[in-house]
C-alpha cells in the first residue's frame, strides 16, 4: 500500500484564511442555490399546491428510492440571465427502483414550464450525459411549450431535444414520459418521442395545439379533454400507455416501468467495501489558497477523495508539476492528474499521453484536476518542443475513449484547461469547486497583453499614448476578465454540471463514477499521430 502522507496544519494562519474565503464563497453560491429551489417564488409555488398539485422536486423525491442520494446537475443554469436560475427545469441523477436513472423536471412553477433558451441548453447537457453513460431517462412534463417572447433562440436548437430522443430509442436507452399537467405544441412530442408514457386522469393535457389556437387556426370548437385530456389518449389516440388516477398513481407505475426494464450496470466496483480516506475530508475546505497565484499540493487533495488514502504514483520525479497515478475511489478504479504548479512543461506533457495511454490500455477511468495557467511560453520552451509536447497532451486527451471526470479546483487557463480535458474535450462529468476560475488566461495578464499591444500599436504610428486612459481601460479589462472566469458564471452558462462543496467531492465523483459504469468503460489504441 502507497498512503499519501499529509502536511496539512487545520490550526495554521493560511489554512484558516483559505478555509475563511472559501466559506465566504459557499455561502454567496448557497444563496443562488436557494433561488433555484423556490423556482418560480414562493406565490408560484402556493399557486401550484393550490390546485393540488406537487412540484418538480416534490415528485422527484417521490420518485427516487427512499435515503438514496440524488446528484442534482446544472443547478445553476441561467444564472445572471433575465430567467430564473436553474433554466426552469430540476434534473439529476437519482436511484428508482435499485436503477440509477437521470431525470429531468420541469419546473411548472417558472412560467408555466416553458423552455427558455436555458432550459435548451440545459436539456442538450442532460440528454449527453444520459447519451454518453445509457442511464435510463425519465422526464417528468408539465410544459407550455416554448417561451414565445425568446422563439427565436428555442425554436431551431429546440429541435435537437426531440432529435435526441429518438436516437436513445434507438440506441436501447429506455426513455420515459410521466405526464403531470399541459404538455403542449413542441411539448407534446416529449411524451410522443418516448418509449413508455403515463398520463394522469383530468390533469395530463398533450396537444400540438390548444383549443383556443384550434379555434383560430380551424374554426372548430374543442375542450381540452377531448382535443389532448389523458382519457382520449389512453382510449383513442393510444398515445397512453399508461392511465394513472393522480400523481401519486403515476409516480408508483413510473417506478414500476423502471422495474420491469431488467436494466443492469455493465460493471461493479473493483472493491466491494472500500475504505474511506484516512485524512479528514472536512479539511479540503482550507487547502486551496484564495491568492490563486500561491501554490497547493493537489496530493493533499487525492489523500482525503480516495479510498484508503492509498495512491501510486507513476513517475513522480518526472515532469513534477504534474501528479499522474492510480487509485480506488468508492472501489472503482481510477487514473488521477493533478496539476501541482500551475504550468505546465515539455515533460509534463508527455508524462501526461504516455499516462493517458496506459488508462486505456487497462479500461481505467480518468480524473483531472484542474490548477493550471497553461503550457509554459519562452523562447527557450519554444525551442525545447512545448508546441507539439502540449500537443501530444491534447491528442492523448481527445482520444482516449475511458470516461473523464475533471474538477476545476482552481486556475483553469488557456490551452492547459484544453489539456487537462475541459468542457470542449467532452468529459462525462465536470465539476467546480468556488475556488475555480476559467478563462484564456488569468485576468492580470490578458489586462496586461491588450495594454502593451495598444502601447506598441501607438509607437509604431507615432501616435501620442495616453498612458491614464491606457491603464483605466487595463484596469477595466482586468476586472471583466475576472468576473467572467467566475464559476458563478460558468455553471450558469452550463459550462459546468455544478459548483460543488469541497468537502462533497468524494461523493460527488462516487456518484459520478457509479452512474459512468452503467455503460461500458473501455480504451482505445488508436491515437493520432504523436509529434516525438
Amino acid at each position: 500500500m502507497t498512503r499519501l502522507p499529509t502536511m496539512v496544519d487545520s490550526s495554521s494562519a493560511e489554512f484558516q484564511a483559505a478555509a475563511a474565503a472559501m466559506t465566504t464563497k459557499l455561502e454567496e453560491i448557497a444563496g443562488e442555490q436557494a433561488k433555484a429551489v423556490t423556482g418560480g417564488g414562493p406565490k408560484a409555488i402556493d399557486r401550484h399546491h393550490s390546485r393540488g398539485k406537487q412540484t418538480a422536486r416534490e415528485r422527484i423525491e417521490l420518485l427516487l428510492d427512499r435515503e438514496s442520494p440524488f446528484l442534482e446537475l446544472c443547478a445553476l443554469a441561467g444564472w445572471g440571465s433575465d430567467f430564473a436560475v436553474g433554466g426552469s427545469i430540476v434534473a439529476g441523477i437519482g436511484v428508482v427502483n435499485d436503477v440509477e436513472c437521470l431525470i429531468i423536471a420541469n419546473d411548472p412553477t417558472v412560467r408555466g414550464g416553458a423552455s427558455n433558451p436555458w432550459s435548451m441548453r440545459k436539456t442538450q447537457r442532460l440528454h449527453a450525459i444520459v447519451e454518453q453513460n445509457r442511464l435510463p431517462l425519465i422526464t417528468l412534463v408539465e410544459s407550455g411549450g416554448a417561451d414565445l417572447p425568446t422563439q427565436k433562440d428555442v425554436f431551431i436548437p429546440g429541435g435537437a431535444m426531440f432529435r435526441n430522443m429518438t436516437r436513445l430509442s434507438r440506441a436501447g436507452v429506455p426513455t420515459i414520459s410521466i405526464v403531470f399537467g399541459n404538455s403542449t405544441a413542441g411539448g407534446a412530442y416529449l411524451p410522443g418521442m418516448s418509449d413508455h408514457v403515463v398520463m394522469i386522469e383530468e390533469q395530463s393535457k398533450v396537444f400540438l395545439a390548444g383549443p383556443p389556437l384550434v379555434k383560430a387556426a380551424t374554426g372548430e370548437e374543442s375542450d381540452d379533454e377531448s382535443l389532448g385530456g389523458a382519457s382520449m389518449h389512453a382510449r383513442q389516440s393510444g398515445l397512453a400507455d399508461y392511465y394513472a388516477l393522480d400523481e401519486q398513481d403515476a409516480i408508483r407505475i413510473g417506478r414500476r416501468i423502471v422495474a420491469r426494464l431488467g436494466w443492469k450496470k455493465q460493471s461493479q466496483p473493483d472493491t466491494a467495501n472500500p475504505l474511506p480516506p484516512r485524512y479528514d475530508p472536512e479539511e479540503l475546505i482550507g487547502i486551496v489558497p484564495e491568492d490563486l497565484k500561491s501554490p497547493f499540493d493537489p496530493r493533499e487533495v487525492i489523500a482525503r477523495i480516495v479510498d484508503d488514502s492509498d495512491f501510486d504514483e507513476f513517475k513522480p520525479l518526472y515532469g513534477s508539476s504534474l501528479v499522474t497515478g492510480w487509485a480506488q475511489l468508492h472501489g472503482f478504479r481510477i487514473g488521477i492528474l493533478a496539476n501541482a504548479r500551475g504550468v505546465l512543461f515539455s515533460a509534463e506533457a508527455q508524462k501526461a499521453a504516455q499516462f493517458i495511454q496506459l488508462a486505456n490500455r487497462s479500461d481505467t477511468p480518468l480524473l483531472f484536476l484542474h490548477n493550471t495557467t497553461g503550457y509554459m511560453v519562452g523562447k527557450e520552451y519554444e525551442q525545447g518542443g512545448i508546441i507539439k509536447h502540449g500537443s501530444m497532451m491534447i491528442n492523448a486527451v481527445s482520444n482516449s475513449t475511458v470516461p473523464h471526470i475533471s474538477l476545476l479546483m482552481g486556475a483553469s487557463y488557456g490551452a492547459g484547461h484544453y489539456g487537462m480535458c475541459g468542457r470542449a474535450y467532452d468529459p462525462r462529468f465536470l465539476f467546480s469547486w468556488p475556488s475555480a476560475r476559467s478563462s484564456v488566461m488569468g485576468p492580470q495578464q490578458l489586462a496586461e497583453v491588450v495594454y502593451t499591444v495598444s502601447k506598441a500599436s501607438a509607437q509604431a504610428q507615432n501616435k501620442p499614448f495616453d498612458e491614464d486612459g491606457a491603464q483605466a481601460v487595463r484596469l477595466a479589462i482586468e476586472q471583466q476578465i475576472e468576473a467572467e472566469s467566475m464559476p458563478l458564471v460558468l455553471s450558469g452558462m452550463v459550462y459546468d454540471d455544478g459548483i460543488i462543496d469541497p468537502r462533497d467531492t468524494r461523493a460527488v465523483l462516487g456518484l459520478a463514477l457509479s452512474a459512468i459504469h452503467t455503460a461500458p468503460v473501455e480504451g482505445t489504441d488508436a491515437f493520432g499521430v504523436f509529434r516525438m
